[in-house]
């Protein structure tokens, strides 16, 4: 080959709405991911109170949770791409809102602020399921892995540049003018959304109603050894492994490395994930990845006991940055598993069910964390989630041997039936 050749690019980044829909994933994590660190600082500046940073979480999390399972109905019986329109342009909105109200943000008040959190919120119930689903149909089943690998590694970039983007823009542009570049952001990733063709509308089944249909969709993930299995093993490794809301602790008092070292300690998790991520684009992890999955949840158990012990700013900052690349496979192969395991017309409410095990454990974790620190001292409440962690492991090995047994080559899977 001439060496001003370029090596050929992968079969899934050949296709131009895979490449559309890698650019609005881009956009969009940038946008939220900046948007959650302004307006918490901007709720701060105003009113310098803890109580109401976490109400910040809460006022979107409940609608978004709360309306998940509805969402995936709606996916599973409506235009996906026009859900995922409708959502971006929502978002889009919210951002112009955000900007409205900080041009005089004492006068306008608190509430309003919370007001548009819960319409983001709203929107992000019917865009999670609607956005998962509809990414199945831009990508052909045999190349579900190597696009997991792809989406992955676009968003942990994006959700590491995104915060910094966010603190840069924050002290050069001023809040309101930030808040419209993250409405630009948004903009971005509907347009690109937008430029991908139309997909086919699913088809439901007669007679059936909204409960019937949620329920269904929920009783399918449960009977599923390998859904079930992998959205469980998500779910209580964060819930009982994670350590993120309570690292100032540790930088503190524990690694005395102060706020300059918290950010290392923050930066750590995503650096490894993102670097793992990238890596399984060039290699997918088809072969054994129940196994894997399996492994490498019980890798970032063994990590965060170790960052429990670490007296050590070095060996903490390896021992968190492993617990990333861990999570960081586990994270494709669990991606993979949800689009290759889903029937066609399933795709939203299985979706769904997935949003609300990640969403519960991402919320629930950080109160977990800090509860169970109070209750039992920072390092001790470390160790012991590490190790239930490893719990958690052995008993879904034991409890769903076809999860043990998966190997995600499409070629060799059958599509499922419902």
């Amino acid at each position: 080959m001439n060496k001003t050749e370029r090596p050929p690019a992968h079969p899934v980044l050949q296709l131009t709405e895979f490449r559309l829909l890698l650019a609005a994933v881009s956009f969009s994590t940038l946008a939220a991911r900046a948007l959650a660190v302004v307006i918490g600082f901007q709720i701060w500046e105003i009113t310098h109170s803890t109580k109401a940073l976490g109400m910040l979480g809460l006022v979107e999390a409940v609608p978004a949770l709360s309306l998940a399972l509805f969402g995936g109905h709606v996916a599973d019986r409506k235009d996906r791409r026009r859900i995922v329109l409708i959502t971006q342009f929502v978002s889009v909105a919210c951002a112009f809102l955000f900007a409205a109200i900080s041009l005089d943000p004492h006068a306008r008040g608190l509430p309003l602020l919370y007001a548009v959190i819960f319409m983001a919120g709203v929107a992000r119930g019917f865009a999670d399921p609607a956005a998962a689903a509809f990414e199945a149909q831009v990508v052909p089943r045999e190349l579900y892995v190597p696009a997991s690998a792809w989406l992955s590694s676009a968003w942990m970039a994006c959700a590491i540049a995104g915060p910094a983007l966010a603190g840069f823009s924050y002290g050069a542009l001023g809040v309101p003018r930030t808040y419209l570049l993250i409405a630009c952001l948004f903009a971005a990733a509907l347009a690109c959304v937008f430029f991908i063709a139309p997909k086919p509308r699913p088809t439901p089944p007669e007679g059936e109603s909204v409960w019937e249909s949620i329920a269904f969709g929920i009783r399918y993930v449960v009977t599923n050894q390998i859904l079930v299995g992998s959205m469980s093993l998500d779910l209580f490794a964060v819930l009982f492994g994670g350590a993120i809301a309570i690292l100032p602790v540790f930088a503190t008092d524990i690694l005395h490395v102060g706020p300059r070292g918290l950010g290392f300690l923050n930066a750590a998790p995503s650096a490894g994930a993102l670097l793992v991520t990238l890596w399984s684009t060039r290699r997918p992890p088809v072969r054994n990845a129940g196994r894997n999955l399996l492994l490498c949840v019980a890798g970032f158990g063994v990590a965060m006991i170790v960052f429990a012990f670490s007296t050590s700013f070095a060996l903490s900052l390896a021992a968190l940055a492993a617990a990333g690349a861990f999570d960081g496979v586990s994270v494709v192969i669990r991606r993979a598993i949800i689009r290759l395991m889903s029937p066609e017309h399933m795709r939203g409410r299985i979706s769904a069910v997935s949003s609300i095990f990640i969403g519960s454990s991402n919320e629930l974790g950080a109160f977990e964390s800090g509860f169970a620190a109070s209750l039992l001292g920072t390092v001790r409440s470390v160790w012991m989630g590490g190790i239930a962690t490893l719990v958690v492991v052995a008993s879904t090995a034991a409890l769903a041997p076809k999860l043990r047994a998966l190997h995600l080559d499409p070629a060799q899977l059958k599509p499922p039936d419902a």
